[in-house]
């Protein structure tokens, strides 16, 4: 019997529940409170939410965005943060599949990339906290690939390599900005998404950043919901462009290469 369908269904639904759990991750990071005690409670009433009001996504739904207790509209964060974190959960299981180290990994620095993504997006602020646990673990992560995984110290040269190039290029740009075009955080999370995608991934999420910031960039200016000189945070684009090149980055790079070079290649 073909099981595939039924695991699928599990890791998106495993993906929902973590997505629930970053919510509170976020939220409790917001206020400066830690997230591994104290019960969820509704952010405007504080009232202890019990089984039937965290139900992912579902909970939101039967509630009609509303919290059962005071009637305050529950943010559409909530239930997008679910929705992307099992979508993503279950690309990364397709794309990587098995049930070895390799796609826990991509899981767990996804998860803190989208709380990442959540944050800056809302607060102009890339946490340290995150940013620098998600740097150890996949410095972690790539030291036991190439030492014990597969014995060869040289495939540490790649992911160093993306990480002090995309870093150097943002440490660069804050230099010569002042601190105007990008702030430091975008340095740390520059030389994280290095170690995680790898040579030449790398530059396929940059360039991928900058293009969709600058059409988003735009689109603000001409809706009218910012300005020239409007302050964006850079780290959501930085997060797309790494989850985009993590899946399509290899074709991508081929595309490109055969478009520009398939008469000499």
């Amino acid at each position: 019997m073909d099981y595939s369908n039924l695991i699928y269904c599990f890791v998106f639904l495993f993906g929902l529940v973590i997505g629930s759990f970053l919510n509170c991750v976020i939220y409790r990071l917001e206020e400066e409170k830690s997230f591994l005690k104290g019960r969820s409670f509704c952010p405007s009433c504080k009232h202890i939410l019990s089984w039937a009001d965290l139900v992912p996504v579902l909970s939101f739904i039967f509630l009609g965005g509303k919290c059962r207790y005071c009637n305050k509209k529950i943010s559409w964060q909530y239930p997008l943060v679910e929705l992307v974190t099992g979508t993503l959960f279950l690309l990364i299981f397709l794309k990587f599949g098995g049930w070895n180290l390799e796609p826990f990994y991509y899981l767990l620095i996804s998860s803190l990339l989208i709380i990442v993504f959540v944050f800056d997006l809302k607060h102009y602020i890339i946490p340290d906290g995150v940013i620098y646990t998600a740097i150890v673990i996949s410095l972690l992560y790539n030291l036991a690939y190439s030492f014990f995984l597969i014995s060869n110290p040289q495939s540490l040269i790649q992911p160093l390599l993306a990480a002090f190039v995309a870093a150097g290029f943002f440490l660069l740009i804050v230099l010569i900005s002042k601190g105007q075009w990008m702030g430091v955080g975008d340095i740390k999370l520059a030389f994280l998404m290095g170690l995680f995608l790898g040579w030449p991934n790398i530059l396929v999420a940059l360039f991928l950043a900058f293009f969709i910031g600058a059409v988003v960039g735009i689109g603000l200016i001409i809706l009218k919901k910012k300005g020239l000189k409007s302050e964006v945070p850079f780290g959501p684009f930085l997060t797309i462009g790494t989850f985009l090149a993590l899946f399509f980055g290899g074709e991508m790079l081929a595309w490109y290469f055969s478009l520009f070079f398939g008469r000499i290649i």
